[in-house]
């Protein structure tokens, strides 16, 4: 008897720890791949802040991406911003990045960065987002302010 409570206990602790382990790894918004950011059609793109990245492919898609860490270097130096597939991205779609699990952004002074998530905006939370940002691809890696 004291055998089959013991187990009990042991399955109930493992299920609440993975229940725990579930609600503390990081959310992925990750958007249908027809909407995935095209990196070989990146034609603009600013730093907002460590945790935060616009992006514009194209005259019409623009996105917000979020990252789940600071990146404090993310703009800085020549390339300023790279986006780094994941190993399943590698072997499907090299040029899309849509949020997933591994995706992560970089830079010549900044290791990778992963992240959070990756969801389109309109021209109005674009140029918001522009108005304050710190880097940017337009002509140099000066502030845009």
């Amino acid at each position: 008897m004291k055998a089959v409570i013991s187990a009990v206990l042991t399955l109930a602790l493992a299920a609440m720890a993975g229940a725990s382990l579930a609600q503390s790894a990081p959310m992925h918004n990750t958007l249908p791949y027809k909407d995935c950011i095209r990196t070989d059609l990146i034609n603009e793109w600013h730093v907002v802040n460590p945790k935060t990245v616009i992006v514009r492919t194209g005259p019409h898609q623009r996105y917000l991406v979020k990252l789940q860490g600071s990146c404090d270097k993310l703009g800085i130096g020549n390339p300023g911003l790279l986006f780094v597939p994941s190993q399943a991205d590698k072997a499907t779609s090299v040029f899309r990045i849509c949020g997933g699990v591994g995706e992560k952004v970089r830079s010549r002074y900044q290791p990778p960065c992963a992240i959070e998530s990756v969801g389109l905006i309109d021209e109005a939370t674009y140029e918001h987002y522009r108005a304050g940002s710190t880097y940017h691809s337009i002509t140099t890696q000066a502030p845009s302010h």
